[in-house]
């Protein structure tokens, strides 16, 4: 039965493994030369800015795509030579939410169980378990159009789960929920993990990376542009950070002009946070950086120093902000 085998872990098999990836369209190449192992009971984090070919990948890997070169193998099963094995035994939840509107959230997640062939009373029971666990329990009869965009997010993810999938793809999972919802995704998720599952997840939501996943791939224009645990990015950037942050726009030069004497590096400008940011020399002291500032007349709101987040390691390798601000 397609229940039974979906819910097995099995180490030997349960994982992604990626091979020399590429895929082509005319003359661009969204993917070249891609390759990575997830074990079972691992999370990889895919990031990079939009374009970089976080969402080829995951189509690939998920059969709705093809290769053009290089081979991926999902569960122990090849991608595109046995893509109705690959097909049984993973989980998705795309960027946008695909639950059936004209339902009840319990009758969603029943569906989907049953179309994942679960016992009729499995598929029941696992709906509302997995209701209650994403705030869903009190929608009764509720149909899911009358929703908001973070209750439909909500069913969308649990749906990816209910049939216990040894392997889930989730593209930018948490994007608009609020703070409190999405804690209590990724606690879902981290359970799911715990149980031994495979969980590859697309996101800009750099402090959800930092969090979730063991391992880390940063894409960029289509290749692996770094490739290490969360400490391990981090730790190739080195240091601290020191952070200043302006009442005006029109004072970022300035401060940045200020600050050239203690760090290591050019700063980086946010006009829109009103903020410098540079790694700081190892023999810089906090003190002599506030002197310099009031000496040039730089009107400051906060200095402080901090450790390097994966923020920084997205900006040095990528050379731009994500597009979506890391979770507050």
């Amino acid at each position: 039965m397609v229940y039974e085998d979906s819910v097995r872990r099995t180490n030997s098999t349960a994982g992604v493994r990626v091979d020399g990836l590429g895929k082509q369209f005319g003359e661009l190449w969204a993917l070249r030369d891609v390759s990575f192992e997830v074990p079972a009971g691992t999370v990889l984090g895919l990031l990079g800015h939009n374009g970089a070919g976080k969402t080829t990948a995951l189509r690939i890997l998920t059969t709705l795509a093809r290769p053009t070169e290089g081979s991926a193998q999902v569960a122990g099963h090849d991608v595109v030579g046995d893509a109705a094995s690959v097909r049984k035994r993973i989980g998705v939840a795309g960027q946008a939410a695909t639950v059936d509107g004209l339902m009840t959230a319990r009758a969603n997640l029943e569906m989907v169980g049953r179309l994942y062939q679960l016992p009729r009373t499995e598929a029941r029971r696992r709906a509302g378990e997995l209701l209650e666990k994403v705030g869903l329990t009190d929608t009764g009869t509720k149909l899911v159009k009358s929703f908001s965009g973070g209750m439909r997010r909500r069913l969308d993810l649990a749906a990816a789960l209910v049939a216990s999938p040894p392997v889930v793809f989730l593209d930018e999972p948490t994007t608009g929920l609020d703070p409190r919802s999405r804690n209590e995704l990724w606690e879902l998720l981290r359970s799911h993990v715990r149980d031994g599952a495979t969980l590859v997840l697309t996101t800009q939501y750099l402090e959800e990376a930092d969090r979730l996943a063991d391992d880390i791939v940063v894409l960029d224009k289509g290749r692996i542009a770094a490739h290490g645990t969360p400490a391990q990015l981090k730790q190739r950037l080195g240091g601290e950070r020191i952070v200043v942050t302006v009442t005006e726009p029109s004072m970022l030069e300035r401060a940045r002009d200020a600050l050239s004497a203690f760090v290591a590096a050019l700063p980086s400008l946010d006009a829109e946070a009103r903020q410098v940011t540079a790694p700081m020399r190892s023999d810089a002291r906090l003190v002599e950086i506030v002197r310099a500032l009031d000496a040039a007349g730089v009107d400051v709101v906060d200095v402080q120093r901090r450790e390097v987040t994966l923020d920084d390691v997205f900006l040095t390798i990528t050379g731009s902000e994500p597009t979506t601000k890391a979770a507050a």
